[in-house]
């Protein structure tokens, strides 16, 4: 036999072995793959029982009515929540926050968007300084990155920003240019758990904490994947469609131990809402 004929031959040889090996790993693989399946779901739900995670009770407006702040806050601080987010910004509805909560609880203002001059959210910041407030939510319409490096750089309190960014390339241009001091990415919003762990990690390679916006149910266990969340948002509008509940312990939330999201759908109030009589339009 020649030389070529001889490496030719070799080469088969190896290539059919190489063949044969890796039909015998993906049988393997196959058989086993139920088994390495539950050993992942009990990682998880390990890691789940073990790891809690910081919750702000996310309060709704009350038209500036500082009996109803005092009232609503004091509620969620009998109910174990050490962080207390308002909708409000108005120095009235702080001060009565702060002092409804007293100095050892955590205070947010979320402004959705309120603002559009950096200058005027500046002069906000100090009037809001003697309250302590852990960060300023949303203060400038979230497609204008100018605005928000102008104000991250004079503002004298973080800013949060995140749920009204969709796409992970917006996230890395404000953390590029040092416009954000917290990240609220949303699971639903930017298109699923992949992305948000992508965002979570880019916030990491930043030193910026992630505290997620809306669909506590979800972003707990994703706050408990990733080492720089810091709250999870109680927001219980999946009530009336699920039969499980988010648990709260001394003020922290516990992810589900249960696999896949762990959230129980309840299918028979879904089916109710999603009842209707078509409209039918005829040309």
């Amino acid at each position: 036999m020649t030389v070529p004929a001889l490496l030719i031959a070799v080469l088969v040889a190896i290539t059919a072995a190489s063949a044969i090996i890796v039909f015998a790993v993906l049988r393997r693989s196959a058989r086993n793959a139920a088994e390495i399946n539950q050993e992942m779901r009990e990682a998880f739900a390990l890691l789940s029982r073990d790891a809690l995670r910081e919750t702000n009770a996310s309060l709704l407006q009350y038209s500036g009515n500082v009996d109803d702040v005092k009232r609503n806050t004091t509620r969620a601080l009998e109910r174990g929540y050490k962080h207390i987010k308002l909708h409000e910004h108005s120095i009235e509805v702080v001060a009565a926050a702060r002092e409804a909560i007293g100095a050892d609880v955590s205070l947010m203002v979320d402004t959705n968007c309120y603002w559009d001059d950096p200058g005027t959210i500046v002069t906000v910041c100090k009037e809001l300084a003697p309250y302590d407030v852990a960060w300023l939510e949303e203060p400038l319409p979230a497609e204008d990155l100018g605005c928000h490096v102008e104000l991250a750089v004079a503002a004298t309190m973080p800013i949060a920003v995140g749920e009204s960014l969709y796409h992970l390339s917006h996230f890395r241009e404000y953390l590029e240019r040092g416009a954000c001091s917290i990240v609220q990415v949303d699971c639903a919003r930017i298109g699923g758990i992949t992305p948000w762990l992508k965002v979570a990690h880019l916030a990491e390679a930043f030193n910026v904490a992630v505290c997620p916006h809306f669909l506590m149910e979800l972003h707990v266990s994703l706050c408990a994947a990733v080492p720089n969340a810091a709250w999870v948002e109680w927001i219980p509008q999946l009530d009336d469609i699920t039969t499980s509940r988010l648990a709260i312990v001394d003020g922290k939330a516990t992810p589900p131990s249960a696999p896949g999201l762990g959230i129980a759908w309840d299918w028979q109030a879904i089916a109710k809402l999603q009842a209707f009589t078509p409209i039918v339009l005829n040309a």
